[in-house]
Protein backbone atom coordinates (compact mmCIF):
# COMPACT_ATOMS: atom_id res chain seq x y z
CA UNK A 1 0.00 0.00 0.00
CA UNK A 2 1.31 3.40 -0.98
CA UNK A 3 2.14 6.10 1.51
CA UNK A 4 0.46 9.51 1.19
CA UNK A 5 2.06 12.75 2.43
CA UNK A 6 0.25 16.11 2.36
CA UNK A 7 2.12 19.42 2.33
CA UNK A 8 0.05 22.57 2.77
CA UNK A 9 0.57 26.25 3.44
CA UNK A 10 -0.16 29.68 2.04
CA UNK A 11 1.12 31.27 -1.14
CA UNK A 12 4.92 31.51 -1.21
CA UNK A 13 5.14 29.72 2.13
CA UNK A 14 7.86 27.33 0.92
CA UNK A 15 5.56 24.32 0.64
CA UNK A 16 6.69 23.27 -2.84
CA UNK A 17 10.35 23.63 -1.92
CA UNK A 18 9.79 21.54 1.22
CA UNK A 19 7.96 18.87 -0.82
CA UNK A 20 10.79 18.83 -3.36
CA UNK A 21 13.37 18.42 -0.58
CA UNK A 22 11.31 15.62 0.98
CA UNK A 23 11.06 13.83 -2.38
CA UNK A 24 14.79 14.21 -3.04
CA UNK A 25 15.71 12.98 0.44
CA UNK A 26 13.48 9.90 0.57
CA UNK A 27 12.99 9.00 -3.10
CA UNK A 28 15.37 7.09 -5.31
CA UNK A 29 13.43 7.59 -8.54
CA UNK A 30 11.19 10.66 -8.43
CA UNK A 31 8.23 11.51 -10.67
CA UNK A 32 6.81 15.03 -10.73
CA UNK A 33 3.16 15.54 -11.67
CA UNK A 34 2.47 19.12 -12.71
CA UNK A 35 -1.15 20.27 -12.79
CA UNK A 36 -0.59 23.87 -13.92
CA UNK A 37 -1.47 25.05 -17.39
CA UNK A 38 0.57 27.96 -18.73
CA UNK A 39 -1.85 30.61 -19.95
CA UNK A 40 0.06 33.84 -19.30
CA UNK A 41 3.51 35.28 -18.52
CA UNK A 42 2.98 35.15 -14.75
CA UNK A 43 2.27 31.41 -14.80
CA UNK A 44 5.14 30.82 -17.23
CA UNK A 45 7.47 32.51 -14.72
CA UNK A 46 6.14 30.40 -11.84
CA UNK A 47 6.57 27.18 -13.83
CA UNK A 48 10.10 28.25 -14.79
CA UNK A 49 11.05 28.70 -11.11
CA UNK A 50 9.73 25.24 -10.25
CA UNK A 51 11.53 23.62 -13.18
CA UNK A 52 14.83 25.26 -12.29
CA UNK A 53 14.65 23.89 -8.71
CA UNK A 54 13.92 20.31 -9.73
CA UNK A 55 16.74 17.86 -10.40
CA UNK A 56 17.08 17.03 -14.09
CA UNK A 57 16.66 13.30 -13.52
CA UNK A 58 13.07 13.69 -12.24
CA UNK A 59 10.50 12.59 -14.80
CA UNK A 60 7.67 15.09 -15.29
CA UNK A 61 4.05 14.37 -16.23
CA UNK A 62 1.75 17.25 -17.11
CA UNK A 63 -1.72 16.37 -15.85
CA UNK A 64 -4.19 19.26 -15.65
CA UNK A 65 -7.05 16.71 -15.94
CA UNK A 66 -7.48 13.03 -15.03
CA UNK A 67 -4.34 13.24 -12.90
CA UNK A 68 -5.01 9.82 -11.35
CA UNK A 69 -3.81 8.35 -14.66
CA UNK A 70 -0.49 10.17 -14.30
CA UNK A 71 -0.10 8.83 -10.75
CA UNK A 72 -0.82 5.33 -12.02
CA UNK A 73 1.72 5.62 -14.85
CA UNK A 74 4.38 7.22 -12.65
CA UNK A 75 3.91 4.59 -9.98
CA UNK A 76 4.90 1.83 -12.39
CA UNK A 77 8.52 3.03 -12.50
CA UNK A 78 8.98 5.50 -9.62
CA UNK A 79 9.14 5.08 -5.85
CA UNK A 80 8.34 8.74 -5.12
CA UNK A 81 5.65 10.88 -6.78
CA UNK A 82 5.39 14.60 -6.16
CA UNK A 83 1.97 15.99 -7.12
CA UNK A 84 2.06 19.79 -7.34
CA UNK A 85 -0.63 20.84 -6.74
CA UNK A 86 -4.15 19.90 -5.64
CA UNK A 87 -5.44 23.48 -5.65
CA UNK A 88 -4.51 24.04 -9.29
CA UNK A 89 -6.02 20.68 -10.15
CA UNK A 90 -9.28 21.68 -8.46
CA UNK A 91 -9.21 25.01 -10.28
CA UNK A 92 -8.80 23.16 -13.59
CA UNK A 93 -11.80 20.95 -12.77
CA UNK A 94 -14.04 23.87 -11.77
CA UNK A 95 -13.05 25.99 -14.77
CA UNK A 96 -13.99 23.12 -17.11
CA UNK A 97 -17.59 23.13 -15.85
CA UNK A 98 -20.32 24.81 -17.85
CA UNK A 99 -21.65 26.35 -14.63
CA UNK A 100 -20.42 26.40 -11.04
CA UNK A 101 -23.85 27.23 -9.61
CA UNK A 102 -24.75 23.64 -8.67
CA UNK A 103 -22.83 23.25 -5.41
CA UNK A 104 -24.05 19.70 -4.77
CA UNK A 105 -22.79 18.57 -8.19
CA UNK A 106 -19.50 20.43 -7.69
CA UNK A 107 -18.91 18.82 -4.30
CA UNK A 108 -19.71 15.39 -5.75
CA UNK A 109 -17.32 15.94 -8.68
CA UNK A 110 -14.46 16.97 -6.40
CA UNK A 111 -15.09 14.07 -4.02
CA UNK A 112 -15.01 11.71 -7.01
CA UNK A 113 -11.82 13.18 -8.51
CA UNK A 114 -9.96 13.44 -5.19
CA UNK A 115 -11.14 9.92 -4.35
CA UNK A 116 -9.61 8.68 -7.62
CA UNK A 117 -6.31 10.42 -6.83
CA UNK A 118 -6.15 8.98 -3.32
CA UNK A 119 -7.18 5.45 -4.30
CA UNK A 120 -4.60 5.44 -7.10
CA UNK A 121 -1.89 6.76 -4.77
CA UNK A 122 -2.70 4.07 -2.20
CA UNK A 123 -2.28 1.34 -4.85
CA UNK A 124 1.30 2.44 -5.61
CA UNK A 125 4.28 0.80 -3.97
CA UNK A 126 5.97 4.09 -3.11
CA UNK A 127 5.09 7.48 -1.67
CA UNK A 128 2.89 10.19 -3.18
CA UNK A 129 3.34 13.72 -1.89
CA UNK A 130 0.40 16.04 -2.52
CA UNK A 131 1.06 19.78 -2.34
CA UNK A 132 -1.92 22.06 -1.70
CA UNK A 133 -2.72 25.59 -0.61
CA UNK A 134 -4.45 26.51 2.61
CA UNK A 135 -7.11 28.82 1.15
CA UNK A 136 -9.57 29.07 4.02
CA UNK A 137 -7.64 31.29 6.41
CA UNK A 138 -8.57 34.60 4.78
CA UNK A 139 -11.72 36.63 4.45
CA UNK A 140 -14.89 35.21 2.90
CA UNK A 141 -14.73 35.92 -0.85
CA UNK A 142 -17.46 38.13 -2.28
CA UNK A 143 -18.29 36.06 -5.36
CA UNK A 144 -19.79 32.59 -5.71
CA UNK A 145 -16.97 31.00 -7.72
CA UNK A 146 -14.32 32.07 -5.20
CA UNK A 147 -16.40 30.83 -2.26
CA UNK A 148 -17.08 27.54 -4.05
CA UNK A 149 -13.38 27.13 -4.80
CA UNK A 150 -12.41 27.90 -1.19
CA UNK A 151 -14.97 25.47 0.24
CA UNK A 152 -14.24 22.64 -2.19
CA UNK A 153 -10.50 23.01 -1.72
CA UNK A 154 -10.98 22.83 2.04
CA UNK A 155 -12.94 19.61 1.68
CA UNK A 156 -10.35 18.13 -0.70
CA UNK A 157 -7.58 19.02 1.75
CA UNK A 158 -9.45 17.34 4.60
CA UNK A 159 -10.04 14.19 2.55
CA UNK A 160 -6.38 14.05 1.61
CA UNK A 161 -5.17 14.74 5.16
CA UNK A 162 -7.35 11.93 6.46
CA UNK A 163 -5.58 9.44 4.16
CA UNK A 164 -2.10 10.88 4.70
CA UNK A 165 0.44 9.32 7.01
CA UNK A 166 2.17 12.68 7.36
CA UNK A 167 0.70 16.19 7.01
CA UNK A 168 3.05 19.17 6.98
CA UNK A 169 2.01 22.80 7.29
CA UNK A 170 4.64 25.18 5.91
CA UNK A 171 4.92 28.85 6.85
CA UNK A 172 7.92 31.11 6.28
CA UNK A 173 9.79 28.10 4.88
CA UNK A 174 9.39 26.12 8.12
CA UNK A 175 7.46 22.84 8.09
CA UNK A 176 5.49 21.53 11.06
CA UNK A 177 4.19 17.96 11.16
CA UNK A 178 0.46 18.43 11.90
CA UNK A 179 -0.27 14.72 12.32
CA UNK A 180 2.16 14.58 15.24
CA UNK A 181 0.40 17.57 16.84
CA UNK A 182 -3.17 16.46 16.07
CA UNK A 183 -5.72 15.95 18.82
CA UNK A 184 -6.37 12.18 18.85
CA UNK A 185 -10.16 12.34 19.33
CA UNK A 186 -10.97 14.17 16.10
CA UNK A 187 -13.57 12.33 14.01
CA UNK A 188 -11.94 13.13 10.65
CA UNK A 189 -15.08 14.78 9.20
CA UNK A 190 -14.78 16.80 6.03
CA UNK A 191 -17.30 19.61 6.25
Amino acid sequence: MGKIVLVTGGARSGKSRFAEQYAARFGKNVAYIATAGVYDEEMAFRVKLHRERRPRDWHTWEAPEDAHRAIEAAGETHDMILFDCLTLYISNLLCALESVRDSAANYALIREKIGLLLETAKKQQGTTIFVTNEVGAGIVPENHLAREYRDITGIANQLTAREATEVYFVSCGIAVDFKKLAVPWQDGGSE
